[in-house]
């Protein structure tokens, strides 16, 4: 099940808040519980057999972390970290990277028919959950529906943002809900849902369609790979949007995914802006405890970018995405920082541009043979410049492309919250025709699963 689909919004949503908010907020416990069987139930109507992996993982990291607690400071604390890590990556490499592995050395084998749903995002919560346990900075939850609350809750469940146990350990046990957060979370929830349905669907038709041909030209994949990079932002920033809406709907208060990614005029500023938790993350359990930038600071940063590219697929593209950024971050930090710094903006905001661009045709085809003719193509070597297709969708999207670039940037929802505090009926008289809008749309579109799904 996704939110931009009209089950979820017409059936599952609706029945979902008025059983959550029947329950009076004295009995959060209940409410937890009501909050969990929904949260199977949206992630089983996808992967039904799936739902069993998820409870396990979750299970057995709630019992390791109270054994774990019980023996904080001892050796024993640390061996109950090392199983819980085991388990949670063990997972993650069976099902996802198996294949990909025994592939390259010639054995093809199929491990599960499809790769879990949201796999990479809940392992990675339970395993922070573990790693701040062991540090001390949280204390065990005991409560399994709490706990399973935590991990398994819908808004965030299949495509994040991650979140961590420390973030939301008094929200799970306590929060409070008021018109003023259900206001704001149904006008954020609308707006990633408009920015899905009225964006990002229509990037990815046109960029599918011209990356997908066998006879792209030049002006194709350049194109193709911009709408493409509007399509996965518009994408995955609506699917957080929606995410911290719903979350705000029912009293949590997940930290900001996105921070407008495309105005950085730096790479550096770009991965501080894109995918805020995953960054944070590696940050936290990674980089830092490698050593960050007191030693080995090369070797650190090419690792987390390895783990980055690898965490996104389990395909040559993806490391090679990861290694590529990866480089581009050591430039910017060894030779070309003093540079950019003195540059007009809008001459760093076009190198910045310029590298995530080609960057995202890395991202997007996972055959190589297919990247290195993308590739060829996008420099100009081989083929032709233009071909009439390519010449006819830049003609029909010239409308779009200026309007895709003003709401990737703060101005649109700072004229909102103008609007809003000036004239607060235009708040919801703007929710209900949007939600027009996009209902108008769903009921002609095809199923478009979010891009993140597949991670």
């Amino acid at each position: 099940m996704v939110f931009s689909s009209l089950t979820f919004l017409v059936f599952f949503l609706p029945v979902f808040l008025l059983a959550y908010f029947a329950v009076p907020k004295k009995y959060m416990n209940v409410r937890n519980f009501v909050l969990l069987i929904f949260s199977l139930f949206f992630y089983a109507a996808g992967e039904p057999v799936w739902v069993v992996l998820l409870l396990f993982s979750a299970s057995s990291d709630c019992l390791i972390g109270i054994f774990m607690e019980k023996c904080q400071g001892r050796w024993q604390a640390k061996a109950l970290l090392i199983v819980s890590l085991c388990c949670s990556l063990g997972m993650l490499v069976l099902f996802k990277y198996t294949e990909f592995l025994l592939g390259l050395v010639g054995i093809n084998v199929t491990v599960a028919p499809g790769l879990p749903i949201g796999i990479s995002f809940y392992t990675f919560q339970t395993m922070s959950y573990s790693i701040d346990l062991y540090r001390g900075r949280i204390k065990a939850q005991r409560n399994p529906v709490a706990f399973l609350t935590f991990v398994a809750m819908f808004p965030q469940l299949v495509a994040g943002p991650i979140i961590r146990y420390a973030d939301v350990e008094k929200m799970i046990t306590y929060r409070e809900t008021n018109k003023t957060m259900i206001s704001r979370g149904i006008s954020r929830f609308v707006m990633g849902l408009g920015k899905k349905i009225i964006f990002a669907n229509h990037a990815g038709l046109v960029a599918n369609e011209l990356l997908g041909s066998p006879y792209s030209s030049t002006l194709a994949v350049w194109l193709g790979t911009l709408m493409f990079m509007f399509q996965i932002y518009f994408d995955f920033s609506a699917y957080s949007d929606m995410a911290i809406g719903l979350g705000r709907i029912i009293g949590f208060d997940f930290r900001e995914n996105f921070n407008y990614p495309y105005i950085s005029k730096t790479v550096t500023d770009f991965w501080r802006r894109w995918h805020i938790s995953l960054g944070t993350f590696f940050r936290e359990y990674l980089y830092i405890p490698l050593g960050g930038n007191r030693k080995r600071a090369v070797f650190n940063i090419m690792l987390v970018w390895l783990v980055t590219g690898l965490w996104h697929g389990a395909s040559l593209n993806f490391i090679i995405w990861g290694m590529y950024f990866g480089v581009a971050l050591l430039v910017e930090k060894y030779l070309l920082r003093r540079w950019l710094e003195k540059l007009p903006v809008f001459v760093g905001h076009a190198y910045c541009m310029f590298i995530v661009w080609y960057g995202w045709l890395l991202f997007y085809f996972t055959d190589l043979s297919q990247l290195l003719s993308a590739s060829a193509r996008f420099f100009g070597f081989g083929g032709q410049f233009a071909d009439y297709r390519a010449i006819e969708l830049l003609l029909a999207n010239l409308w779009i492309l200026p309007v895709f670039a003003i709401f990737s940037t703060r101005g649109p929802l700072r004229i909102l919250n103008n609007l809003r505090t000036r004239l607060p009926v235009s708040e919801p008289i703007f929710n209900f025709g949007l939600l027009c809008i996009c209902f108008i749309l769903l009921i002609g579109q095809t199923f478009t699963p979010f891009i993140y799904f597949r991670f």
